[in-house]
């Protein structure tokens, strides 16, 4: 009975002092607790005090650790100190869990990293770099042999296109689009090769994916640029106009002087170079008013309502009929255009060989020798009729017979004299003045500087 309350006496007291070891050693909220894949023996052959100093000796020869201490309690590794880096710490708990018996490592090692004023790490990064620039050296050399080799392949493949097998694509900038096009896989060949003996594959995909993304932002950010550009490649495949015609878009009108990757240059008539996008050329309604040699325009007459229309027409008809720059087909049509309030008004219609003569200047003579036509044949031509009041009432003079025939006479005269000395066609309306004058406008303003690129239109034949 007595050995059974002493048995139980000190199996109390043994209770109670593991209850305050461990409370004792109880790891801090900093500390890692690492289990150790070994199983637990009821029996270590390795005692506490055994692997206590294993440890500790270890610890203390690396030299990687200040103030090392190493506290076991069954089994359980109890880590102090302060080590240099992350690694050394991490080094020290796989000491201790790989260590025989050890079930388990509480890490309260601190790292307290030394701020060392150095350029030895920059000098072995630059060390680094060149031992691998060395050993890249044999690529570098094979890239530089094989991609520019590859370039003037494809430069020349390029070359040959254009010269014998696109002859038949009349716009130029096209033909350098197609042609390079073509050519461009014999260069992508030569740096697929490269890459593969250099092992970058695969970086390559990615270059290619991120070059990819980069071209949509490019694209958004520079789009106004990249549409011009593809208007004008859609402008020389459509081709509406050439160097050298004469045309109206979006309400300007020029001869088209040239066109590059980004503008179309118009010569206006009175010598202004006008810069329009080609973005908004190609959305713009186009006239091309020489895309035909043949180019109608009219006249107005009014005539007064006493005289004979038909005499009238027949007149006009003649006077236009007969001059050197209007055309025989279409024939030319003298139309009533409108009965106005004081004049009845007849519209003609001619065509002009608008390639040889200025539409301005030929319709101007016109204009002229109809009026001398229609005056010597007794064809009146009033003014607008317009109301007048005298609040003072119109004095009216009587003359004798003798002066008013005197009056009558000189009068006639006047009016045969001015007859006689009208001719029929002044020297500025003789054919070699009536050319057109954007040739001349265009050799006036040669010497204006345009845009350096080179022009994609083909000139005018």
């Amino acid at each position: 009975m007595i050995k059974h309350h002493l048995r139980s006496f000190l199996l109390l007291i043994f209770c109670a002092s593991a209850g305050l070891a461990q409370t004792q050693t109880e790891p801090t909220a900093d500390a890692e607790i690492t289990t150790t894949e070994q199983s637990v023996s009821v029996e270590p052959a390795a005692r506490d005090s055994e692997i206590e100093t294993r440890i500790q000796d270890i610890l203390t020869a690396t030299n990687w650790y200040e103030n090392p201490r190493v506290d076991v309690r069954d089994g359980i590794v109890f880590l102090d100190g302060t080590a240099r880096s992350d690694d050394h710490r991490a080094w020290a708990r796989d000491l201790a869990s790989k260590t025989q018996d050890v079930i388990a490592v509480v890490n309260r090692i601190q790292v307290e990293q030394d701020v060392a004023w150095t350029v030895e790490p920059a000098l072995q990064e630059l060390t680094s770099v060149g031992k691998r620039l060395l050993t890249a050296l044999p690529l570098l050399l094979l890239a530089i042999i094989v991609l520019p080799l590859t370039w003037w392949l494809s430069s020349l493949a390029a070359k040959a296109l254009r010269r014998w097998l696109l002859r038949g694509i009349d716009s130029p900038f096209l033909k350098d689009i197609v042609a390079r096009t073509l050519a461009l896989p014999i260069f992508l060949l030569g740096l697929y090769v490269v890459l593969q003996v250099a092992g970058l594959t695969q970086l390559a995909f990615s270059v290619v994916g991120g070059a990819g993304v980069l071209g949509i932002i490019v694209g958004f950010a520079f789009r106004d640029i990249a549409e011009n550009f593809l208007a004008s490649l859609l402008l020389s495949v459509r081709r509406p106009f050439r160097t050298g015609d004469y045309i109206n878009v979006a309400g300007l009108e020029g001869t088209v002087r040239s066109m590059n990757t980004r503008s179309t240059v118009l010569l206006s008539p009175e010598g202004n170079h006008i810069q329009i996008p080609n973005a908004t050329i190609f959305k713009s309604t186009i006239v091309n008013f020489t895309a035909s040699a043949s180019r109608r325009d009219t006249i107005d007459v009014g005539i007064g309502y006493e005289v004979s229309t038909a005499k009238a027409q027949e007149i006009i008809a003649d006077v236009i009929a007969n001059h050197e720059a209007i055309l025989d087909l279409p024939e030319p049509m003298i139309l009533v255009d409108a009965l106005a309030s004081s004049t009845v008004n007849l519209k003609a219609y001619y065509w002009v060989n608008a390639e040889d003569f200025s539409v301005l200047k030929v319709k101007s003579a016109l204009l002229r020798q109809v009026k001398k036509a229609l005056t010597e044949g007794g064809i009146s031509m009033p003014d607008d009729a317009r109301e007048v009041i005298f609040p003072q009432g119109v004095p009216i003079v009587q003359l004798e017979g003798v002066a008013e025939q005197r009056a009558r006479d000189i009068a006639s005269a006047e009016i045969a004299e001015e007859r006689q000395a009208e001719p029929v066609a002044t020297p500025l309306e003789s054919p070699e003045n009536l050319t057109n004058e954007q040739d001349q406008v265009a050799e006036v303003t040669d010497d204006a500087a345009l845009d350096g690129d080179a022009d994609l239109l083909t000139p005018k034949a």
